[in-house]
């Protein structure tokens, strides 16, 4: 994954040149996995900021997709239809969860699991 090097959307770091790609790839996720959840805790008083938050996700998660669709993309091709999957999979559970009818829990887990594997952690967890 190599899309947020190209990001105007403000998930990416100014220091973009000098930080390893998947360093920056986890802190995105980070970002928009702890806004998740702390909006999440506070949707009965503050819903807007859930709808953001998952905005915010989801459109993490498109830009990743995108990236994975590319011809040019280095990844082995199970991973970027897995990663593609993850992005359609995302995309269905944020309607779910703005029409109250889901949580944002396996959100988390989608996106904690990612980043374990940024971090080279594997799977097996």
């Amino acid at each position: 994954m190599n899309a947020l090097t190209h990001t105007r959307s403000g998930y990416a770091p100014s220091d973009t040149t000098l930080r390893p790609l998947r360093s920056i790839e986890y802190d995105a996720l980070a970002r928009v996995t702890r806004r998740l959840t702390s909006s999440w805790a506070n949707r009965k008083t503050d819903f807007p900021a859930l709808a953001k938050a998952l905005n915010d996700n989801l459109s993490l998660w498109r830009l990743l997709a995108l990236d994975v669709a590319e011809p040019g993309n280095e990844l082995p091709a199970p991973l970027r239809a897995q990663l593609f999957y993850l992005f359609e999979f995302t995309d269905h559970h944020t309607g779910r969860i703005l029409q109250q009818e889901a949580s944002v829990e396996v959100l988390v887990d989608v996106n904690t699991a990612v980043m374990r594997g940024l971090r080279g952690e594997g799977g097996g967890k």
